[in-house]
């Protein structure tokens, strides 16, 4: 990765991310249903609160990442996102239903169907890649997906960017290199799976923002949840391993952590701006370093973590712009 205000039906977030990391860039699109995002400025006492949910949210994403790892050693990557999505289709539907599923029909559901197949190859492809690279560095990798937004933003959506975000996006992809090293050699190329993961992530909130205000977020969430079930669903039973009871307990476990995860990061942004928030997510890098030496020990070297700070400065450069630009339009308003 993917938050938000206190209107109703806020759970509908969930469907940011289907798993780790999200950005202020992430944020933005999906802060709310009505026409144009509106964020208050939090007071003092209620900041402190937001940064600790948004620090146990990234440490849950963390747990997650850590057990569909675990699962990865025995079962297939789509097999780990299925179990995942029912945990996400039935909050998906549980929400729907407080709405009791009024206005789930999309108005553009060519474009809904879209975003939930890139959400659910963000999933598959990070999944994927866990099996041979270390927590840490495939979510340090992952972190690159701002600057993939404000690439793909450019070509699809129309927006201009500066020079100053055009160097953070370079950036930030020099840090990626740095943590991949490119050689050819096997785990060299594993590290393209948690880039494509970024790379689908970022597709699916440019396809958010263009969506915009045409759906509602409810309909989102269900589309998107609903459309990676269905895909998982019939794509399974192709080299189905049965998994034990343990294994589906451990499934739903990860898919239970990552939405609630979810959760957390909404209730944080109900109370504080996206510019203040954003920067703690990177404390989900901490977190997976923690949790993948006590669970596998294993420990980045010391060129993943110069790639990840330099992909985390990028991100917090992209995230401080994209805060100067929105003052701008407030004042121009």
């Amino acid at each position: 990765m993917n938050v938000i205000r206190g209107e109703p039906h806020a759970l509908d977030r969930i469907g940011l991310r289907s798993g780790r990391h999200i950005s202020s860039s992430a944020v933005q699109p999906l802060l709310g249903s009505g026409s144009t995002p509106r964020i208050a400025i939090a007071s003092a006492d209620k900041v402190l609160p937001a940064i600790l949910l948004v620090v146990a949210s990234v440490a849950l994403f963390s747990v997650s990442d850590v057990l569909a790892k675990l699962l990865r050693q025995s079962l297939p990557a789509t097999e780990i996102a299925w179990l995942r999505y029912v945990a996400f289709a039935g909050l998906a539907v549980v929400l729907a239903g407080r709405g009791r599923f009024a206005g789930l029909r999309p108005r553009r559901p060519g474009l809904q169907l879209l975003r939930g197949l890139f959400l659910l190859g963000s999933a598959v492809f990070f999944i994927t890649g866990l099996a041979y690279l270390p927590v840490a560095e495939a979510t340090a990798i992952v972190f690159v997906s701002p600057t993939f937004i404000t690439a793909l933003s450019v070509v699809f959506l129309g927006e201009v960017v500066g020079i100053r975000r055009w160097t953070a996006v370079l950036v930030g992809f020099l840090g990626v290199l740095v943590v991949i090293r490119p050689g050819g050699g096997a785990i060299q190329a594993a590290t393209l799976f948690p880039v494509a993961s970024a790379l689908s992530w970022a597709a699916t909130i440019v396809i958010t923002r263009k969506i915009g205000t045409a759906e509602r977020s409810e309909t989102t969430l269900l589309w998107s949840a609903c459309t990676g079930l269905l895909v998982l669903t019939a794509v399974v039973p192709f080299g189905f391993v049965p998994p034990s009871f343990g294994q589906i307990g451990i499934g739903l476990a990860l898919g239970l952590c990552s939405s609630v995860g979810q959760y957390l990061v909404i209730l944080a942004y109900r109370r504080a701006a996206a510019s203040v928030l954003a920067p703690f997510s990177y404390v989900q890098l901490l977190s997976s370093i923690l949790l993948g030496y006590l669970a596998f020990q294993a420990v980045p070297d010391h060129a993943t973590l110069l790639g990840a700070a330099v992909v985390i400065l990028s991100g917090l450069y992209t995230a401080h712009r994209e805060r100067i630009r929105a003052q701008k339009r407030l004042r121009q308003q």
